[in-house]
């Protein structure tokens, strides 16, 4: 199916945007816009974000990262060298700088280092390049833009298409910013106490840390919008905040039956990657399923698997289709979506919020 196709399915089928069906209906989860429409326009930019809520998004997501100034904002990393023209601004050439995030060693230009008014003036650029033409031709359109910002643009995007639109913001590099003199919690909490969009909208916060989360369950308001979402990295791995405590809990103990049951303590929601769910097999297909919907469910988590992308790249092999690896192939990624939703998560994460909206609201 091509995506004039599969829009156009999308349209003539008219789309649920609450992710809630009728009494009777067949399961809906909701449909998270990954960075935005991140496949079509350059990631966390208003562009991206206004292509994901035309096609239906019921979440958009804005990473955040901190300035210089403890500005919000968002971008997926606080290293903007692949996300943005800074190196095409000779002003900032000797800010490039070496620095160890999380463990891992990066060399770039990063937003701690720069006022918001310095940020303002670089562009974004698509992060993948030739692989996303449609998203590389928008490149130099769009600014860096403050958590503030995308609040006000989702309230306005609400009261203009008589539907609400949910924001499911990441904390990104908690431990890290708080060691460099800019912890983010205290900041983001009052970015939404600001707004009177974000004290009655729906809001999911994410995070692969632990001590962040906690820290939010004793201090959000209860006003009962907000829901805090355990993010799941490689399960042999420790989140970052456990690593700089000298602890022990890896990603793998923690979506184990007994540290779902501890999750649930602090947070609503646990969200892994796909193939935790639905693991590929020798031959790149998937496999037989996991039991980590059931746990979490059992739980009392929901479950929000990320990210299905449509390039064939990022398929399973059994939801590839022809023109290389770079290609897109949208049936198969409405297809392989689909698989993921037959066991029952409750959300999702897609980089094409159009082709998720499919694979929840089309034909069967």
């Amino acid at each position: 199916m091509t995506r004039r196709a599969a829009l156009g399915s999308a349209i003539a089928l008219g789309v649920v945007s609450s992710g809630v069906g009728a009494a009777g209906a067949r399961h809906r989860p909701l449909v998270f816009a990954h960075r935005g429409a991140s496949a079509l326009r350059p990631e966390h930019t208003l562009g991206s974000y206004a292509k994901a809520i035309q096609d239906g998004a019921d979440f958009i997501e804005p990473d955040l990262v901190a300035t210089k100034d403890g500005v919000l904002v968002a971008r997926h990393e606080n290293n903007i060298a692949e996300t943005t023209d800074v190196a095409d601004h000779p002003e900032f050439a000797a800010r490039r700088t070496t620095k160890t995030i999380d463990g891992e060693k990066q060399t770039g230009w990063f937003t701690e280092d720069f006022t918001l008014a310095e940020l303002k003036t670089l562009r974004a650029k698509e992060r993948l390049g030739a692989l996303r033409p449609e998203s590389q031709r928008y490149d130099g359109q769009f600014q860096i833009v403050t958590l503030d910002e995308v609040i006000d643009f989702a309230a306005a995007e609400s009261a203009a298409r008589g539907r609400t639109i949910g924001l499911i913001p990441e904390l990104k590099h908690s431990t890290y910013f708080a060691g460099i003199g800019l912890p983010v919690e205290d900041r983001f909490l009052a970015v939404l106490a600001a707004h009177d969009y974000t004290r009655r909208a729906p809001v999911q916060v994410q995070s692969f840390e632990v001590a962040n989360l906690r820290y939010l369950r004793g201090h959000l308001p209860r006003t009962g919008n907000v829901k805090l979402v355990q993010l799941i990295g490689d399960p042999v791995q420790r989140p970052a905040d456990v690593v700089a405590a000298g602890g022990a809990l890896s990603y793998a103990r923690m979506i184990a039956p007994p540290g779902l049951r501890d999750m649930a303590s602090y947070a609503d929601v646990v969200a892994p990657n796909t193939r935790l769910l639905i693991p590929l097999g020798a031959d790149g297909r998937l496999a037989t399923p996991t039991t980590l919907v059931t746990d979490a469910h059992a739980a009392g988590l929901q479950v929000c698997p990320w990210t299905f992308r449509p390039e064939n790249r990022f398929l399973a092999a059994d939801f590839r289709g022809p023109g290389g690896e770079n290609a897109r192939h949208d049936a198969g990624s409405v297809a392989e979506m689909r698989r993921y939703i037959a066991l029952g998560i409750d959300s999702f994460f897609t980089d094409d919020p159009a082709l998720g909206r499919l694979a929840v609201d089309g034909p069967r």
